[in-house]
């Protein structure tokens, strides 16, 4: 990745100018990316869970059944009915 930022920056392309400042900024990110295969999907798709459920509890006062309804949410099916393996 180094080798070809270099060869476009010595290049008289001025199209990859962005582009090549993204590389450099958050090079070793990508690079960690293609070695070990790691995202923040599964962070980003709770956090998106957590979001919907505020919204759909909205008004819901007691903090404690907020949370409750989080777990029932992420984790009941397999808490509760653990014979559910299909799903």
């Amino acid at each position: 990745m180094t080798k070809w930022v270099n060869t476009a920056t010595a290049s008289d392309l001025n199209y990859f100018g962005r582009f090549i400042q993204t590389l450099v900024n958050y090079q070793e990110q990508i690079t960690h990316y293609f070695i070990a295969r790691y995202t923040s999907g599964f962070v980003k798709g709770f956090n998106s869970r957590v979001k919907v459920l505020k919204r759909r509890c909205y008004g819901l006062s007691n903090t404690i059944k907020l949370f409750q309804r989080l777990l029932l949410d992420t984790i009941g099916m397999f808490r509760f009915a653990p014979n559910m393996t299909d799903f």
